[in-house]
């Protein structure tokens, strides 16, 4: 079951301003003792979460003063949506992260009184400055989020760091973009997205229109303070279905992120459920962007990403892990959503984004395994713990190989490459792999308890959730279907933290 990120919890009640207070009320009852939820063996253990309760997007990723900080919306009473924060985490290399304290909390009676909702980091006249959306319960004719709940006011807000450790943050009373532009009856207003072009700052703003379809409203300024609406960067369709959320029918698209890498201009939104990526002709005379090409980021539980450029010039990308779960489920466990691991973004020769894991991921790395895949003998293995890195090589035998996990003799997961059909198979979701694959091209699988991310020839991703892996009694089944033998390697993975919290 796909969790919206901007659904309130109708089962609770939570749409109101007086429904997130009863959910702050009711905290205790919803998350479960720390001590159980370190024990619990579907907590993934690579991937950066928070201690307990609710994680969604990825917020302002930057690198200041020799470390990395990321901040993640975050629900602090329970450990489902609703009551925004930003939680904060800061790290020297990507991987292995420490907790710090919450460093946007709604202001009551402010435009962010009912959730500081996602937003960027810039450094401006030398400070870290975020600018963010803030929300704020509002009467009918002021509503900007029209999704069947239509009680949210969105505005554009900024805040600066106080300190080189990013821990208190001055917000600036009034919002920085009050409204929507004049003329548009947006179905969203949100996600904002900086970047510095010449002597002016730029902002694109995730938003919308009924039956026309999502699009980036595009601003500038020259002190982050004062914005001037400039018109659409670029503007999409919608899919032609009918939903009451615009984001099911194209009609809104979410968290913007706008950028250049080795000389491209990128874009990626979210919408349909999904994340898509394009690359396209970017205009700088009239600021609007072309899209060219197009594919989806990830075909699996993935969603809201957000990329930064990391000291050494890398594009660096987060994104939100979803829960599949039921609520009733991910409720009382204590914890939901997971942040993926870092993701490098490059764009290859024929305009194609390429996105393979930081090399930073590599230093988990224990003790290599290798064998060789013959065609009839499957490698099996059980699996005593679910941290485990394979690397299968596909680009030279074009094989068709199957990847399995089961479950006391059941299979609970299956991915399916067919490099002659150029057809990847995983559960019900289907995609075309490369129709080109290079010689170095490879399978690579991150098995982390509930969580499996898979990256095919650094051109397709797919993250996975599987909930009934069980210690001692999952097996790893890696099956070669046709006659060419396969070298696989593999790697046990250290955990990012000694106690599951990821502390």
């Amino acid at each position: 079951m796909k969790q919206h990120r901007r659904q309130f919890l109708k089962s609770l009640g939570l749409g109101t301003a007086t429904g997130i207070l009863l959910a702050r009320g009711q905290s205790a009852a919803l998350s479960a003792p720390l001590a159980d939820i370190a024990h619990d063996p579907l907590r993934p253990e690579l991937h950066l979460m928070p201690p307990h309760n609710w994680m969604n997007d990825p917020n302002g990723p930057i690198w200041w003063k020799g470390q990395y900080h990321l901040f993640y919306q975050l629900n602090p009473h329970a450990a489902v949506w609703g009551d925004m924060h930003w939680g904060h985490a800061v790290s020297p290399d990507m991987i292995r992260w420490r907790h710090l304290p919450i460093a946007l909390a709604p202001t009551p009676g402010s435009a962010d009184s009912e959730g500081c909702f996602s937003g960027s980091a810039v450094v401006f006249d030398g400070k870290p400055t975020f600018i963010y959306t803030g929300v704020q319960n509002a009467p009918p004719s002021e509503t900007t989020i029209h999704d069947g709940n239509d009680k949210l006011r969105e505005t554009q807000m900024l805040a600066v760091a106080e300190d080189d450790q990013l821990l208190n943050w001055k917000k600036l009373e009034t919002p920085i973009i009050a409204t929507p532009p004049q003329g548009i009856y947006v179905t969203g207003f949100r996600d904002p997205c900086p970047w510095r072009e010449g002597d002016a700052w730029y902002l694109g703003i995730g938003s919308g229109e009924r039956g026309i379809g999502g699009c980036v409203l595009l601003y500038r300024s020259h002190d982050l303070r004062h914005w001037e609406y400039l018109h659409k960067l670029v503007q999409g369709k919608p899919n032609g279905l009918v939903a009451v959320n615009p984001c099911d029918s194209g009609e809104m698209w979410e968290c913007p992120d706008f950028f250049a890498v080795n000389g491209h201009h990128c874009l990626l939104y979210s919408t349909e459920n999904q994340v898509f990526w394009t690359t396209g002709e970017y205009d700088t005379l009239r600021h609007l962007y072309i899209p060219m090409r197009t594919g989806v980021l990830d075909h699996g539980s993935y969603y809201a990403p957000k990329s930064f450029l990391a000291p050494d010039r890398r594009r660096i990308l987060w994104g939100w892990i979803r829960e599949t779960r039921p609520e009733a489920q991910f409720a009382p466990a204590g914890w939901s959503g997971a942040m993926s691991i870092p993701r490098v973004l490059t764009i290859n020769s024929d305009d194609e984004l390429e996105m393979n894991p930081a090399v930073e991921v590599e230093t988990l790395r224990g003790a290599e395994e290798s064998s060789t895949l013959q065609p009839g003998a499957p490698l099996k293995q059980t699996l005593t713990a679910f941290r485990r890195e394979l690397l299968i090589s596909i680009g030279d035998a074009k094989p068709k190989v199957a990847v399995r996990l089961l479950t006391q003799g059941s299979v609970v997961w299956e991915l399916l490459l067919d490099a002659s059909a150029h057809l990847v198979t995983c559960g019900s979701i289907e995609f075309a792999l490369p129709s080109r694959l290079k010689s170095d091209d490879v399978l690579r699988i991150f098995i982390d308890a509930s969580v499996i991310e898979s990256f095919i020839a650094g051109r397709e991703a797919l993250t996975s959730r599987v909930y009934t892996l069980q210690p001692a009694k999952t097996e790893l089944q890696i099956e070669l279907i046709t006659e060419t033998a396969l070298k696989v390697r593999q790697w046990p993975l250290a955990a990012i933290s000694p106690d599951r919290l990821t502390t």
